[in-house]
């Protein structure tokens, strides 16, 4: 109790309840963390853009970790480190969607494009995460072992139900890594939440991992502890026991 500063929250399914709001529970937990000293960033596959509104309805001006890793700033104006997929590895991801016929979702710099863009010039855009999406769990399969005999992918999810694909190397453990210099506090020091397997690396390498309620069997499994679900404010149980009660 006490040791830890700073604590990193996924977004969807960890902070954000399934109508995808910051309930009141967890808002207010956050803001007695942070009067007293205590850090929270957003550790989320979220592209900034989409993550930059539930920051400012916060009211947080620390650092936070992106797209799984792939940007991390050092404020919410001021970007850190970008690490980025080369346009053929975007262009060989893109053809095994067709391929296979599904769903799959690109994050550009730009913006994110998807099944139903009508237009995507891989040479014209700065590529971050690419995805893909099927419920058909043999398809989804088949995608995962042609994209992890390549070796050069990070390869998680964000639900049962998608593949999510970074560089090599860049997970939501390195960005938050990458902050941790920045700030100059050890992971040691750090609490990590969330509920996919796109949170594996940081709740492993936090000093508490936490897996929520409603998390993925594998998360519960590799996790600290396991608390409340994103419906029942987890995140607000974990902030009141760990960084509260100092």
């Amino acid at each position: 109790m006490g040791t830890y500063k700073l604590i990193a929250l996924d977004m969807d399914g960890t902070l954000l309840n399934e109508d995808k709001k910051i309930s009141a529970e967890n808002r207010e937990a956050i803001e007695q963390a942070t009067a007293l000293g205590k850090i929270v960033i957003m550790s989320t596959g979220r592209g900034a853009i989409s993550a930059m509104p539930y920051i400012e309805e916060l009211g947080l001006t620390t650092p936070l970790v992106v797209v799984n890793g792939s940007e991390v700033w050092e404020s919410p104006s001021k970007l850190h480190k970008r690490t980025l997929l080369s346009a053929q590895t975007v262009r060989n991801l893109h053809k095994l969607a067709q391929e296979h016929d599904c769903w799959w979702w690109a994050y550009s710099v730009n913006g994110v494009f998807n099944r139903e863009s009508e237009q995507l010039d891989l040479e014209e855009q700065e590529w971050l995460k690419f995805g893909y999406f099927t419920e058909n769990q043999d398809k989804l399969q088949r995608i995962r072992t042609i994209v992890e005999g390549w070796g050069i992918l990070e390869i998680t999810n964000s639900h049962p139900s998608n593949i999510e694909l970074n560089p090599l190397g860049i997970s939501k453990a390195s960005g938050l890594e990458m902050v941790c210099q920045l700030l100059g506090i050890q992971m040691s020091e750090v609490i990590a939440m969330g509920d996919s397997e796109n949170d594996i690396a940081m709740i492993r390498e936090a000093g508490l991992g936490v897996a929520m309620g409603n998390a993925q069997d594998e998360v519960k499994r590799i996790a600290d502890i396991t608390t409340l679900t994103n419906e029942e404010h987890g995140v607000a149980e974990v902030i009141r026991t760990y960084l509260l009660q100092a």
